[in-house]
């Protein structure tokens, strides 16, 4: 595949469609994005510390989770996205892929999924950082660990600062994204030697054998499983920026299985030295990884690290909210293509050329989200409600990649598609367990935590939301093609 950028209408991000070939292209997004950017975004959007800290509380046998999540989830994604981008490598990803395998409808609905899971996400993802600004000074800010207010305006601050970079260009943004990949690693090796240290003089505080290292069957135990698949999504977001990555047709496909090994490395060894540091019975799901660090330098020193790592993480989650926001908005349905939206929403910044309209809406409506998911509850209820509420929109896209794999299959493979070793077989195999493993990831992801204060109020924030949001997406749809074609049928699409 050639480095050509797609045509487009000089005010409007026109992905997927074809224009004339003579367009003025300086009035497009630049390709800023090369193979070392591409896999620190996969990183920054692939890793985040606070599954660690979810794994770690599951005990030993979520070591035997992280290689199960890998295997039946991350592999068939990878391959996926793979495949499917280099059979309709147009700037879009998933719409594009929904629509050539389902019709307009799917299309639609699958990025309109994509783009409203990451409203909850990006408070989620805040708080999580929140949380760990405040072991930079422990004994100074310890009494905000449950402060509404604080968790707020944090979010709301850190959400502003990735809008405003993403706005200026990707060319700034990106940097964000980067320092935020390389931000993770830190906290982790420190984490993994200061786990070592302690073990060497106290030993490992949780008993690694078969027994602990045996995944339980019961349902209780099985509902967090959820969360370590959904903690390997991600590669899929890069297909979004097309139009902006250097040679992506060879550039993409590295690029996923590097950040995979990486992803993975990252979840399990990081699980592991928190668990060598610190008993399972200890560990928070908004605090684990830096909480692991400070118990571990009460015991052996180094109290330096603290604040150091508690700052880094941080700062990588607010990079990974910062890159998701920059793909998201680079979706189809965003840049108002086929007239479902308000064609404002395809305009290009005149000076940035970025989909500032676009970006912008995303932020506020962020903000409605950071205030819906404190309502009635104490911030580890709206911690918890707010993932699992990502987990169930943002795996509904995920629904039809695996679907669309499947169905396009029956294409004519020429020599620029990357295929699945084995054909078409062994596509549609990992296609169907892809598929099986999303809607188990699902159904899963209704059940809310047994700590939670109330229960019945978290299951109708999480499906009532869930269902306002698609049927949002769905109306929008209707009033689109109905405005489009002059008639209300729509097919149904998938």
């Amino acid at each position: 595949m050639d480095d050509t950028r797609p045509a487009a209408d000089a005010t409007t991000l026109n992905i997927g469609h074809e224009t004339s070939a003579d367009q003025d292209t300086q009035n497009q997004p630049k390709r800023v994005m090369g193979f070392r950017d591409l896999v620190l975004f996969y990183v920054v959007t692939g890793i985040s510390l606070r599954w660690i800290a979810t794994a770690a509380a599951a005990g030993p046998s979520s070591i035997v989770i992280w290689i199960g999540a890998w295997l039946v989830f991350y592999i068939p994604l990878a391959f996926s996205v793979v495949e499917l981008s280099s059979r309709h490598p147009d700037e879009g990803g998933l719409y594009v892929w929904s629509k050539k395998a389902f019709g307009d409808f799917s299309g639609f609905m699958s990025a309109w999924a994509y783009w409203t899971s990451n409203l909850p996400y990006f408070p989620a993802v805040l708080y999580f950082a929140a949380s760990n600004v405040i072991y930079m000074r422990q004994s100074a800010w310890g009494h905000l660990s449950n402060d509404a207010t604080f968790y707020i305006i944090f979010s709301l601050l850190t959400l502003t600062l990735a809008t405003v970079v993403n706005v200026v260009g990707l060319d700034v943004g990106k940097w964000l994204h980067n320092v935020g990949a390389i931000a993770m690693w830190i906290p982790a090796v420190i984490v993994i030697v200061m786990g070592g240290i302690a073990w060497h003089r106290f030993g490992s505080a949780n008993a690694f054998t078969l027994h602990t290292m045996t995944p339980s069957i019961h349902f209780k135990d099985i509902i967090f499983w959820s969360l370590l698949v959904f903690a390997f999504g991600g590669c899929e977001a890069g297909s979004f920026l097309g139009g902006e990555i250097k040679n992506p047709g060879r550039t993409i496909p590295w690029a996923v299985f590097a950040a995979g090994v990486t992803v993975a490395f990252c979840y399990i060894i990081g699980t592991l030295g928190v668990l060598v540091a610190l008993p399972s019975t200890e560990v928070s799901n908004l605090q684990g990884l830096v909480q692991a660090i400070a118990k571990t330098v009460e015991r052996v020193g180094y109290f330096w690290t603290l604040p150091l790592a508690a700052f880094l993480i941080a700062l990588s989650n607010v990079g990974a909210a910062a890159a998701y926001l920059a793909a998201v908005a680079r979706l189809p349905f965003v840049a108002g293509i086929d007239h479902f939206l308000p064609p404002a929403f395809g305009t290009l910044h005149p000076r940035w050329k970025t989909p500032w309209v676009a970006l912008f809406t995303q932020y506020f409506v962020g903000i409605l989200f950071i205030f819906l998911g404190q309502a009635g509850t104490n911030v580890k209820g709206a911690y918890d409600v707010l993932a699992s509420m990502t987990v169930i929109v943002y795996f509904i896209p995920y629904l039809y990649v695996f679907a669309a794999m499947i169905k396009l299959q029956r294409e004519p493979a020429g020599p620029e598609v990357i295929r699945v070793p084995g054909g078409k077989p062994v596509a549609v195999l990992i296609s169907v367990i892809g598929l099986l493993t999303t809607t188990a990831t699902i159904l899963l992801s209704v059940v809310p935590p047994a700590d939670d204060p109330n229960k019945p109020l978290a299951v109708l924030k999480i499906v009532g939301g869930t269902a306002a949001l698609m049927a949002a997406g769905g109306w929008i749809y209707l009033a689109g093609k109905k405005k489009a074609s002059g008639t209300s049928h729509v097919g149904p699409g998938l």
